[in-house]
C-alpha cells in the first residue's frame, strides 16, 4: 500500500492541481487539503489576510513607496476636483444691488442649436461680455406690480478721480496726501463707477456726512474713495466719464448701511450724481443698465419675482434694447434675477471668466487623472512584479490562484486606503493653496465668489475612493499571470527575464506610436483649436506608446550607450551595461515615468512660450507709432484723441478698442460658439500708425459693415475679399460683416480687426484702452519729436485724467480674457504633472533597487568594491536619465513642432531657464532614486556583515 502510494503520489498532485493553503493546523496556519478540496470563501480570507500581514512586514520599503504614490495621487485629485465643483457652484458677488429683491436685466447670453449626425439637438451657449441694457419703459410695467416699493433704473458708467492734496474727510479727521497726479482707485485698485443718487438705496447706501447732491455740479463719494481722495463735504474734486473732466462740489459722504463710516463696496468704489447728470454722463438716456426692484413689507422674494415676471411677459412682452439685432435663438426679453444671481450685471466679467475657469480645470483634472493613473498603475505594477518569485513559490507549495490575487489585493488595499485617506485630508488645504495663488495672481476676477458649500468637503472621499480602485484593479491585473499559470511554469517565469516583451503589448504600443505621429500629421494640416486638439492627442498617445514599448527602448538605448559605458566605464560600465542587458524590463519601467515627465512638462511649457514669443513679435511688427498715450484709469475718450489729432506735428492717431464677439463655426462636424478678443481702430491711420500686415484687401475701406479677417481664420472659414462673416458682439446683436482686408498678424492683432466706428456702439463703454501717435518725417526725431510730446502733453491737461506720453510704445497684442487664469493653471498644471512624475520616477527607482539589494551584496561577495558598485549605479542611472530625457524630448517635440508649424509656421520653443530645471530635475531625482535605497549596503566594509543585514 505504501509502495503504491508512492507511485501514483505524482500522477495524482498533477492532475489535482496545486493544493490550497490554509486547511491544516501549525503555527502559521499553512498546510495542505486532501486532494480535489476546493478551497472555501472563508480559508481564502484567513490565508489572504496571513500572507497579507507578512508580506507588508517584509516588504516595508517596497510598500513605502507605493504609499507616498498614492498619497500624492489622492491629494492631488482632491484638491483640483474641489476647485472644479467650487467652479460650478461660482457665482458673481452681490454688492450694489444687495437691498433689491430682484434686479431686472437683459439676457447676457448667447445660444446656438445643433443637431450632429446621429444625435439629439444640442444647444450651446456663450456669455456675453458688454451690457445688453433694458428699455427704461419697462420702469412702468415693473412699478406697477402689486407688492413692488420701487422701481429704480442703474446706470454704471466708468469713472475716473484725479488724484490730489486734500484736507480732510467727513469725519474731519486728517489723511495722509494723495499723489500729485494721477488717478484714485476703489478698494484694492477696483474700478470707480457712477451711479445715480436715486439709486444708492439699492446697495442700500445711507448719507453718513453732509447730504444728496442737489445740482449736476455735486455728488457724493463713497467713504473709501474719500479717504483716497484726500477730499471732505465741502471740498472739490475733478471726475471725467465718457467725455472731457469737470470740477464738482463733494456734497456728501456715503456709506453702505450696516458698515463703517469709511468703508465702500467690496470690489467697486462708487460716485453718485443727480440722476439727470447720471443719465448725461451714462450716454443711453433712453436705456438703463438694470433696474432694481425693491419689495414692500411683508412681501417675499418668490411674490415678487412672481409679478415681475408675469408683467414683462404680458400681452407685448418687454424686449431687451438689441432685441431687433439678437440671433432668432437667443432670448429677446428681459431677465428676473433673486438671490446670489443679481451679481451678474454688476460683474459682467465674473460669468465668462467662470466659464473659462471651469474648461481650463477640467481639462486639468483629465490629464490629471490619466497621469494618476499610469503612474499608479506603474508603480504598483513594478511592486508585485519584483515579487514574482514570491508568488511563485507561493503557487508551488500549495496556494490557489484564488489565494494568491486575494493575498495581493488585500496587501494593495490595506496601503491604498489608508494612503487615500491621508491624501483626502490634505486635499483641502491644497485646495486653498490653489485659490489663494488664482487669486493672488489677479487670475479671478473681482466680485467672482468662489463658495465652499458644505457638501464640497465630500469631494475628496469620492477622489480618494477612485485612487484606491485604481490601486486595487491594477495589483489584481499585476498578479494575473502568475496566479493563473501552472505552478512550475511560474517558478521558470520567475526565474528569468522573457527574451522580449509579449507580442499583444508591441503591436498596442507601435499601433499607439502610429495613431501619435498620425495625429501629429494631422496637426500640421490644420489650424488653430483643432491643431491644437490634434497635438494633445498626440502627446497622449505617444506617451502611452513609450510606456508600452518601454523593454525596446531600454534595449535600444542599451545598444547606443552600451559600447561607451563598457569602454569608457571601466569595471563599472561593464557591470552596468551587463545588469541593464539582463533586465531590460526594469530599465524600461524605470524610463517610462521619466518620458512621461519630461513630455508633459515640455508641451505644456513649450506651447505657451511658443505663441507669447510668436504674438510678442508680431506685435512689435504692427506697432508703427512714435508716441503712445495711456492713463491710469479706466480708458481714453474720443474727445481726448480728437484733441491729440490737432497737434502740429502728428501725422496720424488712432485710439485703440477692445472688446470681445462670439462666433459660430464648425469645427469636425461640430458646431461651437467660440468668444474671440477683438481690436479696432481707425481705418485712416492704418497701416501708419498699426500696421496688420495686409495680404489682400485694404484696410482702408473698413467702415460700418465691413471687417477684416486674420489669414488663418480666413482659411479655416473659407472667407475671401466680399465674403460675409456674421459676429455676435458683446452686447448680443449679431451683424452680418462683409470681408474688406485679410491680414497675417492675427497672434497678435486677434482673427478680427474693426472700425472704430462699427465696434464702439456696441460697447458698454468705448474708452479706448490707449492712443497711438505717428509723427511727421520732419518732427520724428530728435528736438522735434520732445517739442510735439510736449505739444501732446498741453492737449491732454484739459482733455484726459491721469492720462501721460510714453514714447517708443510697446507691441500690442489682444489677451484672452481667461489668460490669467490660463498662466496660473498652466504654471500649477506643471508643478503638479512635474512633482507627481517625480514621485513616480523616484518610487519606481526605489522598488527597482530594493529588489536589486540581493544582486548589489551579491557582486560585493564575489569581489566587486563599493567604488565599483558605486560606479556602476551612477553609470545606470545616467543611462536611464539620458535616454528618459531623449526620448521624452521627442515625444514631445513631435507634436510641438507639428502645432508651432501650424500656427506660428516655425519650430517651437522653450525658454533655456525652464529646460535647464527640466534636466536638473531629472538628473536629481534618478540620482537620488539610484543611489539612496543601497546607501545601507554599500556603506559597510564586510560584504558578508552587510549580506547577514
Amino acid at each position: 500500500m505504501t509502495q503504491q502510494s508512492s507511485t501514483r503520489g505524482p500522477e495524482s498532485a498533477q492532475a489535482a492541481g496545486p493544493r490550497p493553503l490554509g486547511d491544516a493546523g501549525g503555527p502559521t496556519g499553512i498546510g495542505t487539503s486532501p486532494s480535489g478540496t476546493r478551497d472555501s470563501p472563508a480559508r481564502t480570507r484567513r490565508t489572504a489576510r496571513f500572507l497579507a500581514a507578512r508580506s507588508l512586514k517584509l516588504h516595508r520599503k517596497a510598500w513605502a513607496a507605493v504609499f507616498a504614490v498614492l498619497v500624492l495621487t489622492s491629494l492631488v485629485l482632491g484638491g483640483f476636483a474641489l476647485a472644479t465643483l467650487s467652479a460650478v457652484a461660482g457665482h458673481a458677488r452681490v454688492e450694489r444691488y444687495a437691498g433689491a429683491a430682484a434686479v431686472v436685466t437683459g439676457d447676457q447670453t448667447t445660444r446656438n442649436t445643433a443637431r450632429p449626425w446621429g444625435s439629439e439637438a444640442e444647444t450651446m451657449s456663450a456669455e456675453l461680455t458688454e451690457r445688453v441694457r433694458v428699455p427704461r419703459s419697462a420702469l412702468a410695467r415693473i412699478a406697477a406690480v402689486p407688492g413692488v416699493r420701487a422701481a429704480i433704473a442703474d446706470d454704471a458708467f466708468p469713472v475716473a478721480i484725479e488724484a490730489r492734496n486734500g484736507t480732510a474727510t467727513a469725519s474731519g479727521a486728517p489723511t495722509p496726501p494723495a499723489p500729485d497726479s494721477g488717478t484714485v482707485s476703489g478698494p484694492d485698485g477696483s474700478p470707480v463707477y457712477g451711479h445715480s443718487w436715486q439709486a444708492a438705496v439699492l446697495a442700500p447706501f445711507t448719507l453718513r456726512a453732509g447730504r444728496a447732491p442737489g445740482g449736476p455740479g455735486e455728488v457724493v463719494l463713497d467713504g473709501s474713495l474719500a479717504d483716497r481722495a484726500g477730499v471732505g463735504v465741502g471740498g472739490e474734486i475733478t471726475l471725467q466719464s465718457l467725455g472731457t473732466p469737470a470740477t464738482y462740489r463733494v456734497s456728501g459722504i456715503a456709506a453702505p448701511e450696516g458698515q463703517g463710516d469709511r468703508t465702500g463696496l467690496g470690489h467697486q468704489g462708487a460716485v453718485f450724481f443727480t440722476d439727470q447728470r447720471a443719465r448725461q454722463l451714462a450716454g443711453h438716456p433712453e436705456t438703463t443698465d438694470a433696474i432694481g426692484v425693491l419689495a414692500a413689507p411683508g412681501v417675499s422674494v418668490e411674490q415678487i419675482h412672481a409679478g415681475v415676471r408675469k408683467a414683462l411677459d404680458g400681452p407685448e412682452p418687454a424686449r431687451s434694447a438689441t432685441a431687433g439685432q439678437r440671433d432668432k435663438e437667443d432670448n429677446p426679453g428681459l431677465r428676473v434675477l433673486t438671490g446670489d444671481d443679481r451679481g451678474e450685471p454688476e460683474f459682467l466679467t465674473a460669468a465668462p471668466s467662470r466659464s473659462g475657469m471651469l474648461q481650463l480645470l477640467a481639462s486639468v483634472c483629465a490629464l490629471v487623472v490619466m497621469i494618476a493613473v499610469l503612474v499608479v498603475a506603474g508603480t504598483i505594477a513594478q511592486a508585485v512584479h519584483q515579487r514574482t518569485r514570491e508568488l511563485a513559490l507561493l503557487r508551488a507549495v500549495g496556494a490557489t490562484p484564488r489565494q494568491l490575487r486575494a493575498a495581493v489585493s488585500r496587501e494593495v488595499r490595506t496601503v491604498a486606503v489608508t494612503a487615500a485617506a491621508l491624501g483626502a485630508i490634505g486635499a483641502v488645504p491644497v485646495y486653498g493653496l490653489l485659490l489663494g495663488l488664482l487669486r493672488s495672481r489677479e487670475a479671478v476676477p473681482p466680485g467672482l465668489e468662489l463658495p465652499t458649500p458644505w457638501w464640497l468637503y465630500a469631494t475628496p472621499l469620492a477622489t480618494a475612493g477612485l485612487t484606491v480602485l485604481v490601486a486595487w484593479l491594477t495589483g489584481a491585473l499585476a498578479c494575473r499571470r502568475t496566479a493563473r499559470v501552472r505552478p512550475a511554469q511560474a517558478m521558470g517565469e520567475a526565474q528569468r527575464e522573457p527574451e522580449q516583451p509579449g507580442r499583444g503589448r508591441t503591436v498596442t504600443g507601435l499601433v499607439m506610436m502610429f495613431a501619435g505621429v498620425s495625429a501629429a500629421g494631422t496637426a500640421v494640416l490644420q489650424s488653430g483649436e483643432t491643431a491644437a486638439m490634434a497635438a494633445s492627442s498626440a502627446t497622449v498617445t505617444l506617451v502611452i506608446g513609450c510606456a508600452l514599448l518601454g523593454p525596446w527602448i531600454a534595449r535600444g538605448a542599451l545598444q547606443v550607450l552600451g559600447v561607451p559605458a563598457r569602454r569608457l566605464g571601466g569595471a563599472g560600465g561593464y557591470l552596468a551595461a551587463a545588469a541593464a542587458r539582463a533586465d531590460s524590463r526594469r530599465l524600461g519601467a524605470a524610463i517610462t515615468p521619466i518620458v512621461l515627465m519630461v513630455a508633459f512638462v515640455a508641451v505644456q511649457l513649450s506651447a505657451g512660450a511658443t505663441m507669447d514669443r510668436h504674438g510678442g513679435r508680431q506685435g512689435v511688427d504692427a506697432v508703427r507709432a512714435d508716441l503712445a498715450v495711456t492713463t491710469d484709469g479706466p480708458g481714453i475718450t474720443e474727445e481726448t484723441v480728437r484733441g491729440i489729432r490737432r497737434v502740429p506735428g502728428v501725422a496720424a492717431s488712432t485710439g485703440v478698442l477692445h472688446s470681445t464677439v462670439v462666433l459660430l463655426r464648425k469645427q469636425l462636424g461640430d458646431t461651437r460658439l467660440e468668444r474671440l478678443p477683438v481690436l479696432a481702430a481707425d481705418p485712416a491711420a492704418l497701416p501708419r500708425v498699426l500696421d496688420p500686415g495686409v495680404t489682400e484687401g485694404d484696410t482702408a475701406k473698413l467702415g460700418r459693415g465691413t471687417v477684416a479677417v486674420g489669414k488663418d481664420r480666413a482659411r479655416a472659414m473659407g472667407l475671401g475679399i466680399g465674403s460675409v462673416v456674421t459676429l455676435r458682439y458683446g452686447d448680443g446683436a449679431a451683424v452680418p460683416l462683409r470681408v474688406a482686408a485679410i491680414y497675417e498678424r492675427s497672434a497678435a492683432l486677434g482673427d478680427f480687426l474693426l472700425a472704430t466706428d462699427e465696434l464702439a456702439p456696441h460697447m458698454a463703454a468705448p474708452l479706448y484702452t490707449r492712443a497711438l501717435l505717428s509723427l511727421d518725417s520732419g518732427t520724428a526725431a530728435g528736438a522735434g519729436s520732445e517739442r510735439v510730446r510736449e505739444e501732446v502733453r498741453r492737449a491732454l491737461a484739459g482733455t484726459a485724467v491721469g492720462a501721460r506720453v510714453v514714447p517708443d510704445p510697446a507691441g500690442e497684442q489682444l489677451r484672452p480674457e481667461d489668460q490669467g487664469i490660463g498662466q496660473v493653471i498652466t504654471v500649477v498644471a506643471v508643478s503638479v504633472i512635474g512633482g507627481f512624475t517625480a514621485i513616480a520616477v523616484l518610487s519606481t527607482l526605489t522598488l527597482i533597487m530594493i529588489g536589486r539589494r540581493r544582486e548589489v551584496l551579491l557582486l560585493r561577495l564575489v569581489g566587486a568594491g563599493r567604488r565599483q558598485v558605486r560606479r556602476m549605479l551612477r553609470i545606470e542611472a545616467a543611462v536611464v536619465a539620458l535616454t528618459g530625457l531623449v526620448v521624452g524630448v521627442v515625444v514631445a517635440a513631435i507634436p510641438l513642432t507639428a502645432l508651432s508649424l501650424s500656427l506660428t509656421g516655425g519650430l517651437p520653443y522653450l525658454p533655456p531657464g525652464q529646460a535647464g530645471l527640466v534636466v536638473a530635475a531629472v538628473a536629481v531625482t534618478v540620482t537620488a532614486g539610484t543611489l539612496l535605497p543601497l546607501k545601507s549596503a554599500l556603506r559597510k566594509r564586510n560584504p558578508a556583515v552587510a549580506a547577514r543585514g
